[in-house]
């Protein structure tokens, strides 16, 4: 099995009935990807979810799962990922109130931490995943570093997205390197800039890895030392249809030597 997967948040929008999930999964199957991540599929039945995913020799290796869900109902989640045979569990992001002060993102990390570790006595992860609004200062450090600092290691892993940390002025093979030991999935998509729009201005946008102008030579080599077990490729807006982009993703990185 490779450890490259498809965040499936890249095609949300044909994953809302079990039929298109049926369809979309044969889709990606057929790329070559061997393993997915589920985020923002409809309402669709949780065995439905895992006998569509066997049925096309597809791994559920994570997912992003709610703060909410996890709050109120932590048991149903872990229900759920034990059916679907994953151990990694992730939320893609903060909730909006707890992102306007430091206060706010201490407050966040104390939840964080409970969060997992309910998750770890179930022998699960908790990842976090960043976008770029972690990376405003407070002080000396970034919202980023005091989630990192205020959450326990063995509770709180962390899902590097590669991209957005590009988009909030900081550098993915530091942040990836800073993650020894508590990453076990990385988001991988990448950064480039489009013809000028009607005022001049360049326009920056997210593209296929390897096809934009990050060092993913850098990227994949810092996720190689620290020991990343799953490498999902994410682009949550395409330029062209969504599951070539998955395709273009999946080729370049088997061309850069990931298997």
């Amino acid at each position: 099995m490779t450890q490259i997967a498809a965040q499936l948040f890249t095609i949300r929008e044909f994953t809302q009935t079990r039929d298109d999930f049926a369809a979309s999964m044969a889709k990606i199957r057929a790329i070559g990807y061997e393993a997915v991540q589920v985020s923002q599929i409809g309402d669709i039945a949780d065995t439905d979810v895992k006998r569509i995913a066997d049925d096309n020799g597809l791994t559920i290796c994570n997912t992003h799962s709610s703060v909410d869900q996890l709050r109120r109902d932590p048991d149903a989640v872990i229900e759920q990922h034990r059916l679907w045979g994953a151990r990694h569990v992730a939320i893609g992001g903060m909730p909006d109130e707890y992102r306007e002060s430091e206060d706010g993102f201490r407050r966040f990390a104390d939840i964080a931490n409970d969060l997992g570790e309910t998750l770890h006595a179930a022998g699960m992860t908790f990842s976090y995943h960043n976008h770029s609004f972690e990376f405003v200062r407070f002080g000396e450090k970034s919202g980023l570093e005091l989630i990192f600092d205020e959450t326990d290691p063995r509770y709180v892993q962390f899902e590097i997205d590669t991209y957005w940390v590009q988009h909030g002025g900081g550098d993915p093979v530091v942040w990836i390197e800073k993650m020894r030991d508590r990453m076990p999935v990385v988001h991988l998509k990448d950064m480039t800039m489009l013809p000028a729009d009607d005022g001049g201005r360049p326009v920056q946008a997210m593209a296929e890895v390897g096809e934009g102008n990050m060092n993913f030579a850098g990227i994949l080599a810092a996720c190689k030392r620290i020991g990343v077990e799953w490498y999902a490729v994410e682009q949550d807006i395409c330029q062209r249809d969504p599951f070539e982009s998955l395709a273009i993703s999946y080729r370049n990185l088997r061309e850069m030597g990931l298997s």
